[in-house]
């Protein structure tokens, strides 16, 4: 079934954003837990719950950009996050036909070497392309056959054991001392903290650029 944002009523907007503002403003917006005791994350703030899938009833937003911004959201700095998921839910636009915006995300993080630098690394580079070729497709509303998808899968499965063995190696080559290691676990904080921000202003931008469908929003 297709997915229109907000079921095309500007009401179910309004609500859902008052209910988050009410959330923040009461120092409610946490990381670490779904709902508990009128506590949670971005996502259980939004449905007071813990199943993603409720984003498609309540809001007609796809589960996986539910998923996109429940992780970007325990990876931001913490007052950046408390302000997230009120930033997701005002750039979403009653309407919306955002059915592509995880398949154009995912290509971006496997073509964007600043925001994921290991997808040029000799051991991952031809794997990490072959899939970003199929998703690329899908980006545009092109749906692959069995055998490109399979393919692609392997890839990605490639890429994911490349990658590991990789940084395992790169781990082992730089861990001479308990300093280095600090050293190094401090700027890979540093890094994907800095990587989350940016694949929040990624995943904002494309949203944002996604058009209306052709019909009128319901006025509350």
């Amino acid at each position: 079934m297709k997915l229109i944002a907000y079921h095309n009523d500007q009401s179910i907007k309004n609500a859902v954003l008052l209910q988050l503002q009410a959330h923040y403003d009461a120092d409610e917006i946490v990381k670490g837990q779904y709902w508990e005791e009128g506590k949670g994350c971005a996502v259980g703030c939004a449905i007071h719950s813990n199943n993603h899938m409720d984003y498609e009833k309540l809001f007609g937003i796809h589960v996986t950009l539910a998923r996109l911004e429940d992780t970007i959201f325990e990876g931001l700095r913490h007052d950046i996050a408390k302000e997230w998921p009120i930033r997701f839910m005002t750039a979403i636009q009653p309407g919306m036909d955002l059915s592509l915006v995880s398949w154009k995300f995912l290509y971006w993080m496997l073509t964007d070497e600043e925001v994921n630098p290991g997808i040029n690394h000799p051991l991952v580079k031809d794997a990490v392309a072959q899939a970003a070729q199929v998703i690329c497709s899908i980006s545009k509303g092109d749906m692959p056959n069995i055998e490109t998808a399979e393919s692609a899968e392997s890839a990605c499965k490639v890429a994911r054991s490349a990658g590991l063995a990789a940084e395992l190696a790169v781990s082992a080559d730089s861990a001479d001392s308990a300093r280095s290691v600090a050293r190094l676990e401090a700027a890979g904080k540093a890094a994907w903290a800095a990587a989350d921000a940016r694949m929040a202003d990624k995943l904002i931008e494309l949203i944002e650029a996604t058009p209306t469908a052709n019909t009128t929003a319901t006025k509350e």
